[in-house]
Order: structure tokens, then sequence, then C-alpha cells
């Protein structure tokens, strides 16, 4: 009782395990699951009407540790009169909970000094997903880049993010956040030192079905991929590139072409295509084309159906348009 009391969010086979793991032989889960709802200590789990639609995503799932980090903000709450809205990062195969953060705010510089913590401690992931909101996404940008994504991609870490208003799409991260508002939220806990004791009860104490019953520590390593700090700039061999302006745009054959704010500071590569056609690439990511006829640029996201959109991540393809082995 005092387990389940302690850990509400738990269930039986969650509470056995702990149990076992502190005392040796015990009963089986059926007997557990028995016990807790003679006390009114379970709940009916509810479950979600699954749907499918577009998204800009490659349909990549964890496979292995540091494969899929999942990122978000957590619903914000009151706590002594602040709000208090903590940033969570989690790695999507080990269930390993990264990070849970009151920041000082939700701007781009804030979240970035968080993640380069993050970087240093644990490395890069392949991938990234979030939602499309900010500072994850822009409504504006091509693919929806922002500027903190676009510094992922320029760091080689592909995006993948759900639809929009469909928070089922990240449903590990979503469940992980039930809990939060169950564990912390319920009792007004906003203190850093709360966060990163729950954090570290999460991490080595709670058990996971899909791990087959062990923790996430008892899974997660850190990733080989070495942060390094931020490139000066991309390169792109056997491309031309122009350099984005704070406006951004670049200057092509005497005229401007707009791009993307997002983009400002760094470069693109332009590969020609046909006679007065050019693909605009930033790192691994087909941005679009332009057009030297109409001195235009055409975006990939605007004219690519659902499936060509998936395609234009090209997660397995450099920038010069080879195979990587």
């Amino acid at each position: 009782m005092r387990l389940k009391l302690a850990h509400w969010s738990w269930g039986p086979r969650k509470i056995r395990e702990l149990y076992l793991r502190r005392h040796g032989k015990v009963a089986s889960e059926s007997s557990f699951k028995r016990v807790l709802e003679r006390s009114c200590l379970t709940q009916k789990r509810q479950r979600r009407r699954s749907s499918e639609a577009g998204r800009l995503s490659s349909g990549r799932v964890g496979q292995a540790p540091n494969e899929v980090w999942t990122v978000d903000f957590k619903g914000w709450w009151r706590s002594q009169g602040k709000r208090c809205e903590p940033l969570t990062v989690r790695d999507e195969y080990s269930r390993y909970l990264l990070e849970v953060r009151a920041l000082e705010d939700a701007r781009t510089e804030t979240v970035r000094q968080s993640f380069e913590r993050l970087f240093e401690r644990h490395g890069l992931p392949q991938a990234m997903r979030s939602d499309n909101g900010s500072p994850f996404a822009s409504r504006q940008g091509v693919f929806g880049l922002s500027r903190l994504s676009v510094w992922w991609v320029a760091l080689g870490i592909d995006l993948e993010r759900g639809r929009p208003g469909h928070p089922q799409d990240n449903p590990g991260h979503e469940r992980m956040h039930g809990d939060i508002s169950r564990e912390l939220e319920a009792l007004g806990e906003s203190a850093q030192e709360a966060f990163d004791l729950w954090r570290q009860s999460f991490n080595y104490e709670r058990p996971h079905d899909a791990l087959g019953m062990r923790t996430p520590g008892e899974v997660y390593v850190v990733s080989e991929r070495k942060y390094e700090g931020t490139p000066e700039d991309l390169e792109y061999p056997q491309m031309c590139t122009r350099r984005v302006n704070p406006t951004g745009l670049i200057s092509l054959n005497g005229e401007s072409i707009f791009l993307s704010t997002s983009l400002a500071g760094w470069s693109v590569g332009l590969k020609p295509v046909a006679p007065d056609l050019l693909e605009v690439w930033f790192g691994r990511l087909l941005l679009g084309q332009v057009d030297l006829t109409a001195s235009s640029f055409i975006r990939a996201d605007s004219r690519l159906d659902k499936v060509q959109k998936v395609a234009a991540i090209c997660p397995n393809k450099t920038a010069n348009g080879t195979n990587e082995v």
C-alpha cells in the first residue's frame, strides 16, 4: 500500500516489480491487482482512438538509445504565484528522461542553452521528435523550420514532427507528462530539486513493461555522436553556396530571393538540376528549388504531396545527392 501511495500512477505490475527488487520473492501480479482493486487504488486505462494523416516525418521509431529523442513543454501550472512550464526531453527507445527543467522562458536562446548542456552530457541523437509549436517549429518557415530546429539540422540531427493538434503522435512523451501532472503538478511542485528527484526515480526505480520490466537507466547509454559545438558553417561539396542574410534573403545573379528568416546567418547549397533550375539544400534537407527565369523560390513543402514530404527529409542522403554508406 505504501509503495502504491508513493507511486500513484504505477500499475500492479510495476508495484510488484519494485516490491520484488526490495524484498525478494512475492505473490503473483494478479494478487497485487486484487489487493489494489479492493483498496480502490487502481484506475481504468482509457484508450485513445488512433488516426492517421500526413506529417513531416520519416516514420522513424527509436530502435536503440539516442536514435530518437522526444521534446516538449509540459502544460503549465501555477505554483507560489508563478507560472511553471517545464521543458521535458526523453529518449524514445529507453524511455530515459534526459531533462525536466523549469526554464525562465521558452525563447529560442533559453531552450538552446538547455540543449547545449544536454548534448555535452549525453551526446547527439540521430533525430529529434517535436510538435509544431514554438520554438521547435515555425508556421512561416519552409518545412516549419525555426531557428532552434535549424540549429538541430546544422548539427546533423534529423527532424521528426507530429501533426498539428495531435499530441497522441508522441504517445510515450504524453504519458510521461500525465505522470508529471499527477505526481508533481498536483502537489504544486516547481522547485528544480523536486524535478531532479522525480527524474531520478523515473529513470532508476520505475520499471517499464516495454523494457521487460527494466528501468530506463538500465537500458540507456550515452550517444557515440559527441557534441563538438556549433559548426561555423556547413559544407556543400560540388555546389555553389550563398549565405542567408538577416532578412532571410540570398543574392543570386543580382536578384534577392527570399528563403526564410530562420536560416539567417547560415549558408545554403545550390545544385543545378536544369538550365534554369537550382535545388536549394540546407545540410541534408532539401528546401526547394530556385527558378532563375522568375527569380523565385519554390518551397518543397508547398508542392510535394504527403509521400514526397517524407522523402524530402532524405535521412540517408548527403547534400550532394549521393547515398551514404
